[in-house]
């Protein structure tokens, strides 16, 4: 199931950067984060569900992406996002 017009206008109101800003890092991540919940529960029902499964792989990669790009930016703005959203970051960063 996509993620609905209202669920994805909250998340651009709770993570944007300036009133007007919808595609800033910070909004996408927080985007593809709620989508990445999404088919991964849809994935613990339809285990063989292989199209997906690489939509999945695609979305955690371009999260990791744009994660590695907001943590050359701008670190304060990383932190705090990954600790707002739960995401889990490796040692090395």
């Amino acid at each position: 199931m996509p993620l609905t017009k209202q669920k994805k206008e909250r998340l651009i109101k709770k993570y944007r950067t300036h009133e007007t800003d919808t595609g800033s890092p910070e909004v996408q991540i927080a985007i593809l984060t709620e989508e990445i919940k999404q088919l991964t529960s849809h994935m613990k029902k339809h285990k063989h569900d292989y199209s997906s499964r690489l939509g999945l792989i695609r979305k955690v990669q371009e999260r990791k992406k744009l994660l590695t790009y907001l943590l050359r930016e701008d670190p304060d703005s990383y932190k705090k996002l990954t600790q707002a959203l739960k995401i889990k970051v490796s040692a090395k960063k």
